[in-house]
């Protein structure tokens, strides 16, 4: 039976950019947007943020590094989500480039994490009076922390790279568990975090005059994350095809000594 036309386009479109060269070559012309609107968000986030936003009543300017803080933390989380799904197309459909998306992810995710956990703590100290609290947002935000850095570590592991990534895409699949944890560790525990204040389902309980800055940040941290990606993927690319060369020039080498003894 015949697939529907929406669903052959579907597959064309999947299909196209499986292959390498199309991929990178839309990348590389949408790169530089990318790049163009991370400067822009920052000129306009950042002095916003750091700058005219009043400061808090109950913080005072402590409340800035929310606008590094809250955008890192939920990049950890979407980065970690985005590196799942391209494991599952990796796993389900055998897509080349989902599975270099997904390692190329994680060292990115990493990063993010580990600016929240950094900037979290900071914050932490003028607010709680401590750096640190095993409470189960800051515990289980660390826990994807030692996935991420698990994940790069399994991608790396093994003689054979394609085996390596087919590990840690499955391991990556086990790991997304840790993502509703992390989302609702504010309701299932007690803990020093507050409920969410900007996604909710009855609106942003948080002041507009913070909420737009905040959004800004939050969107230029997730098109430094698609920029970062595109350099990221055509590392690992260049890594494949170097290993596949080399794979190639031993064969090459041991086939001539065979024929040669």
């Amino acid at each position: 039976m015949p697939l529907p036309q929406d669903e052959r386009t579907t597959v064309q479109m999947f299909t196209r950019f499986a292959q390498p060269a199309r991929f990178f070559a839309l990348a590389d012309r949408i790169a530089p947007w990318l790049w163009g609107l991370v400067i822009l968000g920052l000129a306009v986030g950042l002095p916003w943020a750091l700058i005219f936003v009043q400061p808090d009543y109950q913080q005072g300017d402590t409340v800035r590094i929310m606008y590094v803080h809250v955008p890192a933390a939920w990049m950890a989380m979407f980065v970690y989500a985005s590196m799942a799904i391209a494991s599952f197309v990796a796993l389900v459909w055998r897509h080349p480039l989902a599975e270099i998306a997904a390692v190329a992810s994680a060292p990115i995710g990493a990063a993010f994490t580990f600016c929240a956990l950094v900037t979290g703590s900071l914050w932490g100290k003028p607010m709680w009076g401590t750096y640190w609290e095993w409470d189960g947002r800051m515990t289980s935000v660390l826990i994807l922390f030692f996935i991420y850095l698990a994940h790069i570590a399994l991608s790396q592991a093994f003689e054979d790279p394609a085996q390596g990534r087919r590990i840690a895409n499955i391991f990556a699949l086990v790991g997304v568990l840790i993502l509703p944890i992390i989302k609702f560790s504010v309701e299932w525990w007690n803990t020093l975090h507050q409920s969410a204040s900007v996604f909710r389902m009855d609106g942003p309980t948080i002041e507009p005059s913070m909420l737009w800055p905040l959004l800004i940040m939050g969107l230029t941290f997730q098109v430094l994350y698609f920029a970062l990606l595109i350099v990221r993927m055509h590392s690992e690319m260049a890594a494949v095809r170097l290993r596949s060369s080399r794979l190639a020039l031993m064969r090459r080498e041991q086939t001539s000594e065979a024929v040669a003894s």
